[in-house]
């Protein structure tokens, strides 16, 4: 099964996701980003477009790699992605399930001031791609193809688990870590998301 978390930047998915995968048993995270890290990397400035998302080959690269995985693993795929171009959302999403590959999808939902706070605590500033598409991408996120969706304002983290695994019908695992060691494993997320290890 593939778990797909969307929402806008800010929204807590990669957060969202490896506590996920801390919970289930037997999953693992692909992060579709990566691919597009590489992309843009590795072709010419006059050749790079402003989202990756745009180039057809990352479309079809993380459409058949999660085909592949999916066919192969037998635990949960936990997919943290925005996605909100409906065309892009059929053409990896749609085409997985007509492959019969189970896929769920979730969109964490927040206000505005909760989005915006979140992009500082990454070091986002007003000026970046990031901010500047954050309220456009929540607009987008509220049409019916994205649901189901799930507001995260004024909830915890456990509380956005609980509330994805009652929409996915996902089983969860007791917490076993303590306090500090969430806390740690938090900030080495939050590391991630500000690229300091990309």
């Amino acid at each position: 099964m593939i778990i797909w978390i969307n929402g806008t930047f800010g929204s807590g998915k990669t957060t969202t996701a490896y506590e996920l995968e801390k919970r289930v048993e037997k999953a693992f995270v692909f992060d579709p980003e990566s691919f597009g890290f590489v992309l843009m990397k590795n072709i010419p400035k006059s050749l790079q477009k402003d989202d990756f998302q745009d180039f057809s080959m990352w479309r079809e690269t993380n459409y058949s790699l999660l085909k592949q995985i999916a066919i192969n693993y037998e635990g949960i795929i936990i997919v943290p992605m925005t996605i909100t171009n409906e065309e892009y959302f059929h053409e990896i999403l749609s085409r997985l399930r007509k492959d019969q590959i189970s896929v769920k999808h979730v969109t964490l939902m927040a206000s505005k001031a909760t989005i915006k706070k979140r992009l500082r605590s990454r070091l986002e500033g007003e000026n970046s791609w990031a901010f500047k598409q954050a309220e456009a991408r929540l607009q987008q996120l509220q049409r019916p193809l994205f649901k189901e969706h799930v507001d995260t304002d004024g909830l915890t983290v456990e509380e956005v688990l609980d509330k994805i695994a009652q929409v996915t019908g996902l089983k969860l695992k007791k917490e076993e870590r303590n306090l500090l060691r969430k806390r740690m494993d938090r900030f080495l997320i939050k590391l991630k998301e500000i690229s300091l290890f990309k």
